[in-house]
């Protein structure tokens, strides 16, 4: 990898941090910038239960980018998401289904309780 995609991973990732940051993770911050080479695979820490692999590109294979964060998530308790971006636009972020159903379920929102609300009945 050349020194400009480094550069641009860097602040691709710096810019996540500070993403995140605002949303109020304060304790977000890049895994190489804070300690140096730790062994850490995640790009970013500091949201509790997700690994992080941020990607700042213009042409993104998701398949392969979400491959290689469940590769880097291997043996951690955290479940693995792509957090993604290309020029002028939004942060996005790609895990698997079951993964998302996890965090969604988490929440403490089931079904009985959604179909309860008013915000759902149009009649």
């Amino acid at each position: 990898m050349g020194k400009f995609s480094r550069d641009k991973g860097k602040r691709g990732e710096a810019e996540l941090v500070r993403f995140l940051r605002a949303a109020g993770w304060q304790n977000v911050r890049r895994t190489a910038q804070y300690c140096g080479k730790t062994g850490e695979a995640a790009d970013l820490v500091g949201l509790p239960g997700i690994h992080i692999e941020c990607k700042r590109v213009e042409h993104l294979n998701i398949d392969d980018a979400l491959a290689q964060a469940k590769r880097d998530a291997a043996g951690s308790d955290r479940l693995p998401a792509v957090f993604h971006r290309k020029n002028n636009t939004r942060w996005k972020v790609t895990m698997d289904a079951e993964d998302w159903l996890k965090i969604y379920q988490e929440y403490g929102i089931d079904e009985l309780d959604w179909e309860n609300t008013d915000s759902d009945k149009s009649e």
